[in-house]
């Protein structure tokens, strides 16, 4: 199982994420560090979990209300961190710019991404290795209407359609749920079923990460309960030499 630190950053600087409500994030306060300066949560987090992967959301960009913040993602990268990064690809020419930064994971949010179409050119632009869909759910619904982009409004409908345009790796995030401390939403589809499926938003503890990985997850992101001390190093010892590889890549069952 592999544990993926998470971050979300909002004008350059760390802030807490909850249930999705944007428009509030407070500044993070997290025992890896006193301050919100990402670099510095970043390199705090490498040295505190000793993790190789970090997700970090850059709201602006996903908002649309700046460009992404290339600088951070490659003084992250610096550090060694194998970066998932989700900055707003609207279009495969927002995709070359973050492969330039170094950032190893280019996650396509469901939220920003206008259908099926405009994802097949960021896998053919930058490859299905560099890519990672995120099923963007709020309460279990997708976050924007994507009625007229995907030709449904249901998630399991709209996974199968981002695997049939070549994508491997998918996020499975219910936004509701994020920053509550109330578990997961599980889909109500098969995670086992060859694509690296990957599954955040209200992660309590330990005990719900070991049941994820039995339901057959590869992966969780992680925010809260890191940033809390809910789980910490030792906690993290537990999936010491299990989170860095993935599953095979046959078809899913359920396409």
């Amino acid at each position: 199982m592999r544990i993926i630190p998470v971050l979300d950053i909002r004008r350059r600087r760390a802030v807490r994420a909850v249930a999705g409500d944007r428009d509030h994030y407070a500044p993070l306060v997290s025992v890896l560090h006193p301050g919100t300066d990402p670099v510095q949560l970043a390199r705090a987090a490498r040295d505190t979990w000793g993790l190789p992967d970090l997700y970090l959301a850059d709201l602006d960009a996903i908002l649309g209300e700046a460009p992404a913040s290339l600088g951070i993602f490659e003084a992250i990268a610096d550090l060694g961190v194998n970066l998932w990064v989700d900055a707003g690809v609207r279009r495969a020419a927002d995709a070359g710019p973050l492969i330039e930064a170094r950032v190893g994971r280019i996650v396509v949010g469901l939220e920003t991404i206008q259908g099926p179409e405009r994802l097949a050119e960021v896998l053919a632009e930058v490859g299905a290795d560099a890519v990672v869909f995120s099923l963007d759910l709020f309460q279990g619904r997708p976050m924007i209407d994507t009625r007229s982009t995907w030709g449904t409004d249901r998630p399991e409908e709209i996974a199968a359609r981002a695997v049939d345009q070549g994508v491997r790796r998918l996020i499975h995030l219910d936004l509701a749920r994020v920053g509550r401390n109330r578990g997961v939403a599980t889909p109500a589809m098969n995670p086992a079923a060859g694509v690296d499926w990957v599954i955040g938003g209200g992660i309590r503890g330990v005990e719900e990460i070991e049941s994820l990985g039995r339901a057959g997850y590869s992966g969780v992101l992680v925010g809260s309960a890191l940033h809390d001390g809910r789980i910490g190093a030792a906690d993290l010892a537990r999936f010491t030499g299990s989170g860095g590889s993935d599953p095979g890549l046959d078809p899913p069952d359920w396409i």
